[in-house]
């Protein structure tokens, strides 16, 4: 008889760690005293850069090689977030998904080569391509580490 509470722990265990379970790329981070990706314009408001720590859904992956993604900042923008030196790659299917990145954020101008580059990584047509004829400024993060939620 005591088998069934011990089993019935175990798989409460099990699918507990499962609901929680995390992807972890470049520098091991953790969670903890992140922002939500909404609050960092109004942290960048009056500062060139600032080092910190964000949490917000993925709006968009880099298809070639998932060496970029976008994550919503609110208000219908969105962050262009870059891995510190080039150095690792995230899923291309984590769109949708909550991350916590650690890095630099920075407001930066991009430009039309730049951006008709990035459209054609995340698969735009070339019609949509071609709309692109000036520099944007946006919102952008160096990340050093990576974490996926699940």
């Amino acid at each position: 008889m005591p088998m069934k509470p011990l089993l019935y722990t175990l798989l409460l265990c099990f699918f507990v760690s499962v609901a929680s379970a995390q992807q972890y790329f470049g520098e091991k981070i953790t969670d903890q005293d992140a922002i939500a990706a909404t609050e960092l314009p109004e942290t960048l408001a009056d500062e060139e850069s600032v080092e910190t720590k964000v949490r917000g859904e993925v709006t968009g992956v880099c298809q070639m090689k998932g060496c970029w993604m976008t994550v919503n900042v609110g208000n219908n923008r969105e962050m262009m977030v870059r891995f510190k030196d080039y150095g690792f790659f995230v899923p291309k299917d984590i769109t949708g998904q909550t991350v916590v990145i650690v890095g630099e954020a920075l407001v930066e101008t991009v430009s039309v080569d730049d951006q008709r580059h990035l459209a054609e990584d995340a698969g735009q047509s070339a019609e949509e391509i071609e709309k692109i004829t000036e520099p944007k400024s946006q919102l952008s993060f160096v990340a050093d580490g990576v974490i996926v939620e699940e």
